[in-house]
């Protein structure tokens, strides 16, 4: 399959047998990331997960590079899960779940918008490596009011159940969070 007919964002990605070669024998001359990226592709892991080993890169660049090298191959999509974590992302509420039940955004202190906006990019930075999801940690900075922080809610409730520990962890960090979001 071509890297251009994949989402190699959710894709798992293997070594190949060439890959597993180019690993002993350095002979296809790649970079240090591309080469970094193709040690650390296992059968397990997507081209999401891999993403936090080259922070800041193009990773479906990288993953296109190696795939067109022969290197390596796309296994299954991540969103191929087992019957009982099926069972468990059933019983995930949605993203924005609970947002409506809250108290009104204009009854939260400054302070409050504070602790929830620093508890939002807190977590994200704990459960994901340091500053790995950009994109969501800048609309967290530059959010001013409760509402702004409930309009990326959706996102970060997304961006937490897409890691085994997030997922896990997320009710309780939705608990924390609604005292003051």
């Amino acid at each position: 399959m071509t890297a251009a007919a994949l989402d190699l964002i959710h894709a798992v990605f293997a070594k190949t047998t060439l890959g597993q070669q180019e690993i002993q024998s350095r002979a296809l001359g790649l970079g240090p990331l591309p080469r970094r990226l193709l040690v650390l592709v296992d059968g397990k892991r997507s081209g999401q997960e891999l993403a936090v080993f080259a922070a800041g890169q193009d990773i479906e660049a990288l993953l296109t590079q190696l795939m067109e090298n022969g290197c390596i191959e796309a296994q299954a999509p991540i969103n191929a899960l087992s019957a009982p974590e099926a069972a468990a992302a059933a019983t995930q509420p949605a993203p924005g779940a609970g947002v409506a039940k809250l108290p009104p955004a204009e009854s939260r202190s400054p302070k409050d918008i504070e602790m929830a906006r620093n508890f939002m990019t807190n977590t994200t930075n704990t459960v994901f490596a340091q500053n790995t999801r950009l994109t969501l940690l800048e609309a967290l900075l530059a959010c001013k009011t409760s509402q702004d922080l409930r309009r990326v809610y959706p996102s970060w409730v997304e961006t937490m159940s897409s890691s085994l520990i997030g997922s896990k962890r997320l009710p309780e960090f939705r608990e924390k969070l609604f005292k003051v979001l």
